[in-house]
């Protein structure tokens, strides 16, 4: 038969690692101990005790178990927040829609987020509308290179960063759009790859 000290352990460290599954942070010790249902003096004695025998690192509210530190090791938590135009420029409100865990082999290390695709600009690079973006998050690109750019009193919008002569320009991949000079915008990304759904046959 299990001691109840070790059975209320696991109990703990399964919600933990089952919060973080969802969440993406460690859970306070009343959200511990209003879903085990451990009295939440017991919980914070159990914490401390696991802390101190090595079974976790607990440091304030931050609670890693050796499964949150794996995932941490393997995957980047990547927010998706809306929309990027691949048209005509428009004001968008950066908000946080989900939280998806990528991992590290494919993408790399690095800040990250991801954008929905709306327009039909950017086609010829084989963005479509819809299509999730992947963005790398700094502020410098070269030419060449495809950029989420921030331009001022306009908003962001998806394009090729191009330069002729001493003179940088957005250019869509649709001849049907014409390039933006740049004349006060703000990198904000790279694209680095993209993700649609499969067609099925007959739709």
């Amino acid at each position: 038969m299990k001691h109840r000290n070790t059975d209320n352990f696991e109990r703990i460290i399964a919600f933990v690692n089952d919060w973080y599954k969802v969440n993406h942070n460690s859970p306070t010790g009343r959200q511990i101990s209003a879903g085990t249902g451990i009295p939440l003096s017991t919980v914070q004695r159990m914490l401390n005790t696991m802390a101190d025998n090595g079974t976790i690192v607990y440091e304030g509210e931050s609670i890693i178990t050796d499964m949150s530190r794996k995932a941490n090791e393997e995957t980047v938590p990547v927010g998706i927040i809306g929309n990027v135009p691949c048209g005509n420029l428009a004001l968008e409100e950066e908000a946080v829609e989900e939280i998806v865990l990528l991992p590290v082999s494919l993408i790399g290390r690095g800040e990250f987020f991801l954008l929905h695709a709306r327009g039909d600009s950017m086609t010829g690079a084989g963005i479509n509308d819809g299509d999730l973006v992947l963005i790398k998050k700094q502020e410098e690109a070269h030419p060449g290179q495809i950029v989420v750019a921030y331009v001022e009193g306009e908003g962001n919008t998806l394009k090729r960063l191009k330069k002729n002569g001493n003179t940088l320009y957005l250019h869509p991949e649709n001849p049907k759009y014409d390039d933006i000079p740049i004349t006060d915008c703000r990198i904000q990304g790279i694209a680095v790859s993209i993700t649609r759904k499969l067609k099925e046959k007959g739709k």
